[in-house]
C-alpha cells in the first residue's frame, strides 16, 4: 500500500496570467477610466457644493471657520452612514462607492481647507482659536463617523425585525 495520492485542488485562474505586460497595461487602463471619470465628476459636484455653502457662509478672518467645521462634520456623518449601507444592506454598482464616497463626499468635505484656515488663525494671532479648531474639528469628525455608521446599523436592525 503507497501513500494516499493529493486531490488536485481546482484554483481561479486570473485571466491576466500570460497576457504580454502591453496587453495588461491596456486592459488595467480600460477598467480604470470608469472609476476615473465618476470620482471626477463627483468630486466637482462636492467641491462646487462646498464653493457654494462658503459663499452662503462666509467666516470673517480671526474667526472660529465654522462653515469648514459643519461641512468636514456633516460630509463624515454621511460617509459613516454611506458606508454602512454600501456594505451591509445594498449591493451597489461598482462606480457607486467612487462616485459617491470619493467623488462628492470627498470633494465636499475638506482636510485641506482645514489645514490652511489652522495656518491663517496661527498667523494672524489667534492660536487659541486654531488649536481650539485643531482639536474639535478631528474630535467631531471622528465621533460623527462613528455615530452615524452605528445609528444606521441599529436603524437597519431595527428595520428588519
Amino acid at each position: 500500500m503507497g501513500a494516499p495520492r493529493a486531490r488536485a485542488v481546482q484554483e481561479r485562474v486570473d485571466p491576466d496570467i500570460g497576457l504580454p505586460p502591453a496587453e495588461h497595461r491596456r486592459r488595467a487602463r480600460r477598467e480604470q477610466w470608469p472609476v476615473v471619470c465618476a470620482v471626477s465628476v463627483g468630486g466637482a459636484a462636492g467641491a462646487a457644493a462646498r464653493y457654494g455653502m462658503s459663499l452662503l457662509w462666509p467666516t470673517p478672518a480671526g474667526a472660529f471657520p465654522w462653515t469648514t467645521f459643519v461641512i468636514n462634520v456633516a460630509g463624515c456623518a454621511v460617509i459613516g452612514v454611506f458606508m454602512v449601507v454600501i456594505t451591509e444592506v445594498w449591493a451597489a454598482h461598482r462606480l457607486v462607492r467612487p462616485f459617491f464616497g470619493t467623488g462628492i463626499l470627498g470633494g465636499f468635505t475638506t482636510f485641506s481647507t482645514y489645514a490652511v484656515d489652522i495656518q491663517r488663525l496661527v498667523q494672524s494671532g489667534h492660536a487659541a482659536t486654531a488649536l481650539a479648531y485643531l482639536a474639535l474639528t478631528m474630535v467631531c469628525a471622528l465621533t460623527a463617523v462613528w455615530t452615524a455608521a452605528a445609528l444606521t446599523r441599529r436603524f437597519i436592525r431595527w428595520r428588519t425585525r
